[in-house]
């Protein structure tokens, strides 16, 4: 997501907030109507927000806090044709509601992607909401990594391929991708320990350079039916030398690339700040 984007959606997301007392009137609560939160969210149908509600009611029983602390429902009145107006039902909701209701969306969308982390952070400021989505993004394409190369782990296991081949394979598939750099030749260059993957200190876009050439792999194994060590490695091989050329001609050497923070480090952060969001969360007063 481009930093213009960020702005915007800010911009967005700030329109919507309200402001009311807590019980001492010493403080004020900021809180969103799911109304008008819905369509930001890009939620067509009230219905199916309804949905997305209450699997975040249902979120927060799991976490032990108790649900009428940060979703309220209300009723309010809206206009209707010739100066009418019906009664309709709406929730009024907390930071850490609209986070759980964020987090049970689909983050391939991009509004809810940039709701996960506008939610997360109790100081929202443009900069740091970007620094957040960057770091979910990078962890995102760690995962996929991860999944595609089990995948092809299992596939050319049923083509003959023992764990020890796999490690040749997708060793010499990262000699292709780093310029004739082994693994263990980025490990030391980026000072990883060997015990460690290298790609859990990859940028995310080595990540996903990594991740496009064993989907490729995964993809022409099966379709050509390759089996043995041999024709599999010449496929990932090649495949590896295809992305590191697209790369190429942008300018871009992988392994000049620099190291990136720890993956285990950020997944430890991430965990660590949602627990802190429903702590640092003011509740709905009792009386609103």
């Amino acid at each position: 997501m481009d930093k213009q984007s960020i702005i915007q959606y800010k911009s967005t997301f700030d329109e919507i907030v309200h402001f009311i007392n807590n019980e001492n009137n010493s403080e004020q609560v900021e809180i969103w109507f799911a109304r008008e939160l819905q369509s930001i969210l890009g939620y067509a149908r009230w219905e199916n927000f309804l949905v997305a509600i209450q699997r975040a009611v249902d979120s927060c029983k799991t976490q032990a806090t108790d649900p009428v602390d940060h979703f309220r429902e209300v009723t309010k009145m809206i206009p209707v044709g010739k100066g009418g107006a019906r009664e309709v039902s709406d929730f009024m909701l907390t930071r850490y509601a609209c986070y759980l209701i964020a987090q049970n969306g689909d983050p391939k969308k991009e509004e809810i992607a940039f709701a996960q982390s506008y939610f997360a952070i109790q100081t929202r400021k443009a900069e740091l909401i970007e620094e957040r989505l960057n770091l979910l993004s990078r962890l995102e394409t760690r995962e996929k990594l991860r999944a595609v190369e089990k995948q092809l782990s299992q596939n050319i296991y049923e083509r003959g391929v023992d764990d020890r081949g796999f490690g040749r394979i997708r060793s010499k598939g990262d000699s292709a991708l780093f310029g004739g750099y082994t693994t263990e030749d980025m490990k030391n260059r980026l000072g990883v320990k060997l015990s460690r993957p290298l790609a859990d200190f990859l940028p995310t876009l080595t990540i996903a350079a990594k991740n496009l050439a064993t989907e490729m792999t995964n993809y022409n194994v099966e379709e050509k039916n390759l089996f043995g060590e041999l024709p599999i490695t010449e496929e990932h091989v090649q495949n590896n030398t295809t992305v590191r050329e697209m790369l190429g001609k942008r300018g871009i050497k992988p392994e000049e690339l620099p190291v990136a923070e720890d993956i285990k480090k950020l997944e430890r952060r991430v965990v660590s700040d949602e627990k802190l969001i429903e702590k640092t969360t003011k509740k709905l007063p009792k009386n609103s």
